[in-house]
């Protein structure tokens, strides 16, 4: 009778559960898979047997841990991991809410919101219309398998218990901030631009013509322009979305290289 050492089990377990915990923390937190709409059950069962795929091709790793306490402080890294990755990939998707909000105020759509079950958020109606329009890109281009692939990949640039979270990925996720506020400038540019001269060209009206009533044409005006450029540039949104896609994907690496100190 062939004796299976109970080490080979403890093993396993500790690998999966580290796995797992770092895994969750990316996929809760991820545009795509992390959507409420999505039942819970379905993406903890997502997590599970993704993990249990993943632990089989993760090394053992070489932890020096003597106690639950330093343990816990290992699973705890490991989360913390998952959840920074996750909200790198939430906050590049989130230029679009900035770019929808900019527009939104610039064509007279700033009191105009709907509630998005989503995120149990009011968003500007605009940027929900890009949100749906990049959502649906994502999966038609297999983009969410790249989100798959890099957190599988993850484990080979930072194996398990090596974080360090030094300065370098503080001030990594600090920059992607300042990232985001300018590919949202650069995604309303089009808009902002013509309305401001649209607003420019009323002013000179308004000064030229004073019996005009400026303000009741320029309401509709705007909202109609705006719309227009809209429509106009919405073949450019899939190199937009390509963009925050590859930026997703760069930035996992990158922040994974800082975490582990190189």
């Amino acid at each position: 009778m062939t004796i299976i050492p109970f080490d080979i089990f403890q093993n396993i377990w500790t690998i999966f559960l580290l796995v797992l915990v770092r895994i969750t923390g990316m996929f809760f937190l991820s545009p795509i898979f992390g959507r409420r709409n999505i039942p819970n059950y379905f993406k903890a069962g997502f997590c599970f047997v993704l993990s249990i795929v993943t632990a089989n091709s993760v090394s053992v790793p070489q932890l020096n841990y003597t106690s639950l306490t330093s343990y816990i402080f290992v699973i705890a890294k490991e989360l913390l991991i998952g959840i920074m990755l996750g909200f790198i990939s939430y906050l590049l998707f989130s230029a679009i809410y900035i770019a929808g909000q900019l527009i939104d105020m610039r064509i007279g759509f700033g009191m105009i919101s709907v509630f998005d079950p989503i995120t149990n958020l009011q968003i500007p109606i605009t940027a929900d219309f890009y949100v749906i329009i990049a959502t649906v890109m994502m999966l038609v281009t297999d983009a969410h398998h790249l989100f798959i692939q890099a957190m599988v990949e993850s484990y080979r640039i930072l194996p398990i218990g090596e974080a360090v979270f030094d300065g370098a990925a503080v001030s990594r996720i600090i920059k992607l901030f300042s990232d985001i506020l300018a590919l949202g400038f650069k995604i309303a540019a089009p808009v902002t631009v013509s309305i401001l001269i649209t607003d420019i060209s009323l002013g000179i009206i308004s000064k030229s013509m004073p019996q005009l009533n400026v303000f009741m044409l320029g309401m509709p005006l705007k909202i109609i322009l705006g719309l227009s450029v809209i429509l106009i540039t919405i073949g450019a949104f899939k190199g937009i979305v390509n963009v925050i896609i590859q930026g997703t994907y760069e930035e996992f690496y990158e922040f994974l290289r800082q975490a582990k100190g190189s």
